[in-house]
């Protein structure tokens, strides 16, 4: 059979296991297994055994769980309440108010909780009551929700970021490092486009006087941001200055956490079960895909269809930003149908090869791939967000995904930005480098 042949053969299938609703990693599991026993003469057990060792066996995965395990304990904190206080009064000021809460207030919870769900269900239960009780446009308050909920995806701890560093074996530092500047790009864009339409349309936040605080008044409730602040910077700056590893950093990060709820008085038996379950239970669905993914990959490597694709490729000799507007839309209509774990495990191995021979810098096409992924989870029917906010709205998804719509836009801005400017993402990790 012709290598071509396989390649739709294999897919074929995948779809196939994918629409039925079968497990994503128990679709990968099969789709290698048929792969490696139908078109190679390499011992099955063998190969799925040495494959999911290899995925499990990485000291960067092990950040992956304390990572999880840190924003699963904030989340069941009075970190939420003591956010909105602390950053309602610095926003007062600006055109648009109390919607830059929503901006900044996902910003900060993304740097402590790694996940986009988590981030858009925390800072949403905060801030869309006070915004309704406020009268405040209700199609830009969920917009501007579902847009920075993503930034969960991009600012460091990162959960898809440590995926994207285990399957494309990149250093998660430096990945962590990159994400900084682009997350703080998109902070800026966002909020920037919520002063200009507030601007050309006061009615959408309306001034009730309550932001305008004696200045002891906000320095007062600027004091709850510390704690959060401390943390944030614990994390992410020993990984910076090189005091300690991705690993050691997350672990600091889990026992600050513990400390910041037992400061706040939500350190119960309970809740310190609960968030331990719920990390245990994303890291093993993420560690399953990951192992499903890691089979598959090995049994496409032995059919050869990654490398005869990415000699087809280019054979073609297309422009390297062809190339790259070309995966930026093959991810956008993946991110309708699968997650983006699902997303980055899946097409790591067929798209790097590719990436590599066109001269991109994988540290850079992680932060590409990642803000592309950020789109998928504001695009419908499967874009996570949207789920999040059609369940605490009450509003279809398709509602949420149109008042989404214009954050779509800035995003896509933002891949346009750094593709033309690379050193948006590569600048801090050089600087890094180079200390």
């Amino acid at each position: 059979m012709d290598i071509v042949d396989v390649g739709l053969f294999l897919l074929m299938f995948l779809a196939l296991f994918l629409g039925s609703g079968v497990w994503i990693a128990v679709s990968l599991l099969a789709v290698g297994w048929i792969a490696v026993e139908t078109y190679t003469t390499v011992p099955v057990l063998k190969s799925l055994g040495s494959s999911i060792w290899g995925s499990s066996a990485s000291w960067t995965l092990a950040a992956l769980p304390l990572f999880i395990w840190m924003g699963e304990i904030l989340f069941r904190t009075k970190l939420s309440a003591n956010m909105f206080r602390g950053l309602a009064p610095l926003v007062g000021w600006l055109p648009g108010r109390l919607l830059h809460v929503n901006v900044l207030g996902c910003g900060v919870f993304a740097a402590v909780s790694g996940s986009s769900a988590a981030t858009v269900a925390t800072i949403g239960k905060m801030t869309l009551p006070e915004l309704a009780e406020r009268k405040y446009d209700q199609r830009l308050a969920i917009g501007s929700l579902a847009g920075s909920g993503t930034l969960g995806l991009l600012i460091p701890p990162s959960i898809i970021m440590i995926v994207y560093a285990v399957a494309a074996e990149q250093s998660l530092i430096r990945l962590f490092i990159a994400g900084v500047l682009p997350g703080l790009m998109l902070i800026l864009m966002f909020s920037g486009y919520l002063a200009v339409i507030a601007m050309l349309r006061p009615s959408v936040a309306p001034d009730h006087g309550g932001e305008k605080l004696p200045l002891v008044a906000k320095l007062r409730a600027t004091m709850e941001l510390i704690p959060v602040l401390l943390l944030i910077g614990g994390v992410i700056g020993t990984i910076y200055v090189g005091i300690a590893t991705a690993t050691e950093a997350a672990a600091m990060g889990v026992l600050g956490a513990l400390i910041l709820a037992a400061a706040t008085g939500t350190l119960t038996r309970q809740s310190f079960a609960d968030s331990l379950m719920g990390a245990t239970r994303l890291s093993c669905m993420i560690a399953f895909i990951l192992a499903g993914a890691a089979f598959l990959t090995t049994g496409m490597a032995y059919t050869g269809v990654p490398q005869a694709l990415a000699a087809w490729v280019g054979d073609m000799g297309l422009d390297r930003y062809v190339l790259i507007a070309a995966l930026c839309v093959l991810y956008v209509v993946l991110g309708c149908f699968i997650d983006g774990i699902s997303m980055i495990v899946l097409t790591t191995s067929v798209v790097l090869p590719l990436v590599t021979a066109a001269g991109f810098d994988l540290i850079w096409f992680g932060i590409f791939i990642i803000v592309v992924v950020e789109m998928a989870q504001i695009t419908p029917p499967l874009g996570f967000n949207l789920f999040v906010l059609q369940s605490m709205t009450g509003h279809s998804i398709f509602a949420v995904a149109r008042a989404a719509l214009p954050f779509f836009f800035l995003m896509l801005l933002a891949v346009v930005l750094l593709t033309i400017f690379p050193g948006i993402a590569t600048w801090l990790p050089s600087t890094m480098q180079n200390r």
